[in-house]
């Protein structure tokens, strides 16, 4: 019923695909008017009014290596970096 269609992204100019299964999905939404922004320039538009999360240092409690993390580390808390957090998951 539907067919991929070659678009042109109003903002950047490039080509972009508007797929069958998204030509769907905007039909069972009532969505008529066709996507007039690629991927790309649609996330740059939604991002833009988020403010940037400010990141705090703070030592990794399992190994000591630096950590950035998006809260203000407590002295009474433990803070681990990314690695031994996920090591930590993955044994619960």
């Amino acid at each position: 019923m539907y067919e991929d269609k070659t678009l042109t992204c109003k903002e950047c100019g490039s080509e972009f695909i508007f797929t069958a299964g998204e030509q769907e999905f905007y039909a069972e939404r009532g969505f008529v008017n066709e996507p007039q922004r690629c991927k790309p320039c649609r996330d740059n538009r939604k991002n833009a009014s988020r403010p940037e999360r400010e990141m705090f240092v703070a030592t990794c409690a399992s190994c000591g290596s630096e950590a950035k993390v998006p809260f203000r580390p407590r002295e009474d808390r433990p803070v681990y970096c990314s690695d031994c957090y996920a090591k930590m998951k993955e044994e619960q």
